[in-house]
Parts: structure tokens; C-alpha cells; sequence
């Protein structure tokens, strides 16, 4: 049944303990710097104040006036070396055992292959191969973004389109990615020297970025805080794998290929299958009969000893898609966190907005907030991305393009985030799209996804708690990150 989130009514809005607040930049209401002889040179003589971001000149003033020396971040003198690859014209196939990874998918907590290439494909696949203890930083596109190669990627084919971050000293990875990822580093990271923003980074691009050097010490807490976390999320991604193949292993599931499915008819020129006027379901669209759809039912059927829905008072208190609505933000600090579709699977959402209490309390209350546990999946543009909400999302604000399942208690919680993750679950979810231009779902049709219980309980139970166990590590290394960028802030470029 589909209705509004009541659950969370008698919840306090004002009493939400908000998070802790790094260090920022001055907020005054007039922006203004100014701008030597040189710098307009270095411009080319271009007299715009847009040329000249003011926030990115005031980061540089803040690591001149901090206590340390600092150190270019890359070259000779720097702390690391970088390089990237190059482009190559790629040959796709459905499957193969070379997966790609795109470099917007590097901050995922476990991300997933966005294509698969041919061995024949005209370039040296290993080169692209990322290694453990890199630093990856997206050059294009969305530039900016960062991360560690943990053994989570480690060895795995990477585009391009990623600058690939080896450091000199092993003990100062982490303290580079906290540097890269604090608010200050990152407005360096995307200006040059005379604060013009950069639409490209070449590894070139990062002898001109200044990293404070302070003592060991300080740089070996931020590195041991940032490589704990990233262990952690490891380790909860190898919990997520084992429950992915407990499920896969009850329900007696194959690779979907090998399913058996409706035979195409070979009189015609192209693919075609029958649906008897029954099974019609009201849609026309050939997408949403496709045969693997009644494949992997009727396997579910066979091997499960229920098959339900989503919808299922067992399974789920409410499922709710939050209707449209003009948005309200507010500064930092002044609000509740806000993150979209695209932030999903990272475990501190980038790009963070802050919704206004005062304008959307109500709807916040009944419809937008998120609790630890609730099942989210996109409902638009890319349909079909699963996660579970960790602790530390608790209270937070989900996009109105994310669809929220509320898990009746967490003895389900898990179990159904596992069954939705998995390709079986994402092909049911995905069969309901609807749209000639925008792909969409809607919770209705959350509410209709074939949902099985399985015959052995206690195989239920423990895929459930290994992915609450998954979920509760995640919230761990969230609070080993925010502690060294705490550091990293208070004790290294605010350090005077």
C-alpha cells in the first residue's frame, strides 16, 4: 500500500542535533579581492571579476597563514608523482571479463562496472588497471572527485579519464586524500594560480597546488583515521558479497543469461515474443514483457517458498515517492542535509545542499526525511540504484527523485536491500519504466516487485544481518573520515 510517511510524526524537528561544522570561509555579503598587475597578465588581460575566483585566491591565503610550510603536491620537490592514460577507442560487449569502471563511480562505496570491453579493444588494458594505495582524481567532466584505491578496486580497469596519484611516502595517502577532499584543497584543486577556475586537470595542473607539511605525527593520525575507513567500507563490502551469494545460492539463481526463457520466433526479422491479452497489466510498452521478466518469476516461484511484493505489510510499512516541490536551501549549519540520486552509494554524499526546516517542515516530516535502514532506490534518469541508509543519513533529507521503502522492522531490512541490489531484483525493478525521453518509476510499482521469502529461514536471517553488519561498518569509517577532516582542518590549514 502506498501512503504518507506517518512514522516519523511525533520526531522533534528542532531537536535534531545537527553535524559538526568544519571550519569555512568567511561569509561576508560583498565578495571582493584584489588582483595584482600579474595576475590580469596571467589572465591574459582579461579584466572580468569571473575570471578571478575570489573563494580560490582567500584558500591559498589560508595555507600561506597556516603555522606549516607547504609543498607543492606533485613533481620534484612534491609529495607525489601522477599520470594519466591515453584515450583509445573502445569495443563494447555485454559481458566479458574485462569490466570498466567510469571515473564518476570512484567515490561509490562499492562501485560497479559501467561496461564491458573486448580483448580485441586497441589499447594496453592493463595500464588502465588501478592499484591499491593510488589516489584517483577525476580530470573532466565533473573534476574534482577523489578517492583511495582500496582492495574494493584495487586492479580493476579504469577509464581514462582519471588521474592516477601515486605518493612517494605510503604514510601520507590519507593525508593527501583528506587535503584533496577538505573545502579549501578541493577550491585549490579546481583554480589555478591566479584563481581562474579549471575545466580540464592534467597532472601538470597539481605542482601548482600547496599542501601544508606539518611534523609525522600530525600527518600519520589523519593517514591512519582515512585507511581505517577505507578498510572498514572493505570489509563491508565483502559482507555485502557473501550475503549477494547466500541469496543467490538459496534461490538457486544462475547468471540471467542462462535462464531459461520465451524462444523469439525465427519467421520474422527481428525480435519478437507473444503475451497472452491477461498478462497485459494494462501496458503496451515492450519493455516491461520482456521475456527474463517471466524467467526469473517463474524461478522464483520454484525455488522460493513465497513469492509476495514489496507492497507486503510483512515486508514494508509504507512506500512513498515524495511529490515535486520548489526547493528552499539554506547555508551550512542552517538546515537539513539534502543529497540526490546521484549520491546514493557514497557514503558521505558530495555536492550536499541544506533544505530549509522552517519552509519544508511538514513535508520534511511526512514525506522527505530518511531513517537508518530505509530502503531507497532512484525512481528517475538512471532507475534502479539501490541503497540502504546508514546511521549517520538519519534525519537526513533524499531527493523527491528517490522512491523510500520503509522496512517493517530491521529483521527485513537487510534482506530486502540484498534481494533489490541483486541483478534478479534490479531487472524487476527496472521492468516497470515508463518515458519516451526520461525513464521513470513510481512507487506503485516499487510496491508491485515480486519479493520472495525463502525456504530456509535461518539463510534469511543471516543474509539480513550480514547487510545490517555491512551498514553499521559504513557508519564507522563516516565517523573515522569526519574525525581526520576534523584534523585536517583544525590542526593542519587553520593550524596559525
Amino acid at each position: 500500500m502506498v501512503s504518507s510517511n506517518l512514522a516519523l510524526k511525533n520526531e522533534c524537528l528542532q531537536n535534531v542535533v545537527p553535524e559538526v561544522q568544519y571550519n569555512k570561509f568567511s561569509q561576508d555579503k560583498l565578495k571582493w579581492c584584489t588582483v595584482s598587475l600579474v595576475d590580469i597578465l596571467n589572465a591574459n588581460k582579461r579584466l572580468e571579476a569571473a575570471v578571478f575566483d575570489i573563494d580560490g585566491k582567500n584558500a591559498r591565503k589560508i595555507i600561506e597563514s597556516s603555522k606549516w610550510e607547504s609543498v607543492p603536491l606533485y613533481g620534484e620537490k612534491g609529495l607525489s608523482t601522477a599520470y594519466t592514460c591515453g584515450r583509445f577507442k573502445r569495443i563494447w560487449l555485454e559481458t566479458s571479463e574485462f569490466p570498466i569502471y567510469q571515473p564518476s563511480s570512484i567515490t561509490d562505496i562499492k562501485p560497479t562496472p559501467g561496461g564491458y570491453l573486448s580483448q580485441i579493444t586497441n589499447t594496453d588494458l592493463d595500464a588502465l588497471r588501478v592499484h591499491t594505495g593510488q589516489i584517483l582524481l577525476t580530470c573532466s567532466g565533473t573534476i574534482g572527485k577523489v578517492s583511495i584505491v582500496s582492495s574494493t578496486i584495487n586492479n580493476k580497469i579504469f577509464s581514462h579519464d582519471l588521474i592516477r596519484i601515486d605518493v612517494k611516502n605510503p604514510a601520507d595517502i590519507g593525508f593527501i586524500y583528506a587535503f584533496l577532499r577538505s573545502e579549501v584543497g578541493s577550491t585549490i584543486l579546481l583554480t589555478n594560480n591566479y584563481g581562474a577556475v579549471i575545466q580540464h586537470i592534467e597532472p601538470e595542473h597539481l605542482i601548482n597546488i600547496p599542501i601544508p607539511d606539518p611534523p609525522s605525527l600530525i600527518k600519520s593520525k589523519i593517514n591512519d583515521l582515512i585507511m581505517q575507513s577505507f578498510t572498514l567500507r572493505d570489509e563491508s563490502n565483502e559482507l555485502i558479497d557473501r550475503a549477494m551469494v547466500l541469496l543467490n545460492n538459496e534461490l538457486k539463481l544462475p547468471p540471467l543469461y542462462k535462464l531459461d526463457k520465451m524462444h523469439f520466433d525465427n519467421n520474422t526479422d527481428m525480435n519478437n515474443y507473444s503475451i497472452k491479452l491477461s498478462d497485459l497489466s494494462g501496458r503496451l510498452d515492450g519493455s516491461y514483457h520482456v521475456p527474463i521478466i517471466g524467467a526469473i518469476q517463474e524461478h522464483l516461484k520454484k525455488h522460493a517458498a513465497e513469492v509476495t511484493t514489496v507492497g507486503d505489510k510483512r515486508v514494508s510499512k509504507e512506500v512513498i515517492l515524495p511529490g515535486r516541490f520548489k526547493r528552499v536551501y539554506v547555508k551550512e549549519g542552517k538546515g537539513r542535509v539534502f543529497f540526490g540520486g546521484k549520491q546514493i552509494h557514497e557514503l558521505d554524499p558530495s555536492n550536499k545542499k541544506y533544505l530549509s526546516i522552517s519552509k519544508h517542515s511538514t513535508r520534511i516530516k511526512d514525506e522527505l526525511e530518511v531513517t537508518e535502514n530505509t530502503v531507497l532506490i532512484t525512481r528517475s534518469g538512471t532507475v534502479g540504484k539501490v541503497a540502504i541508509a546508514p546511521k549517520h543519513w538519519e534525519h537526513w533529507i533524499a531527493s523527491d527523485h528517490i522512491i523510500r521503502i520503509f522496512p517493517v522492522d530491521r529483521s527485513i531490512a537487510g534482506y530486502l536491500f540484498i534481494f533489490l541490489s541483486s541483478d534478479c531484483g534490479y531487472n524487476l525493478v527496472s521492468r516497470f519504466t515508463y518515458g519516451s525521453v526520461v525513464d521513470e518509476i513510481d512507487a506503485n510499482h516499487v510496491s508491485h516487485i515480486p519479493f520472495p521469502f525463502l525456504k530456509d529461514k535461518d539463510i534469511q536471517t543471516e543474509i539480513n544481518s550480514l547487510a545490517l553488519e555491512a551498514n553499521e561498518l559504513r557508519f564507522k569509517a563516516y565517523q573515522l573520515e569526519r574525525e581526520a577532516m576534523q584534523k585536517m582542518d583544525d590542526e593542519v590549514i587553520y593550524a596559525n
